[in-house]
């Protein structure tokens, strides 16, 4: 499945982490705070597990959305934006 990874960390090094730990589950970093990425079930829940211990929830806010790939493909994409291709499963496999 796809999944977005969206985050407002207020404390520089939990923001850090967050990025680190997103990058090293394969996900591609879109924006500062945003990463999309292709996961199984079992990948999305371990991320969220570890994100979970990791932040603050009082102060935190990380939203993880799964997407389609139908609906990836009807993404518009304006500007400087990603390159849809590098959502696959192909290219996740060559960030391991």
């Amino acid at each position: 499945m796809i999944i977005w990874v969206l985050y407002d960390i207020e404390n520089d090094r939990r923001r850090n982490k967050v990025a680190k730990i997103c990058k090293q589950a394969g996900l591609y970093r879109v924006q500062f705070s945003c990463f999309l990425g292709t996961l199984t079930p079992n990948q999305k829940d371990t991320l969220r597990l570890q994100l979970e211990e990791l932040i603050d929830e009082t102060t935190d806010k990380v939203y993880i959305f799964p997407m389609s790939r139908s609906e990836l493909q009807q993404t518009d994409l304006l500007g400087q934006a990603f390159d849809k291709k590098l959502v696959t499963d192909e290219i996740r496999a060559l960030f391991f």
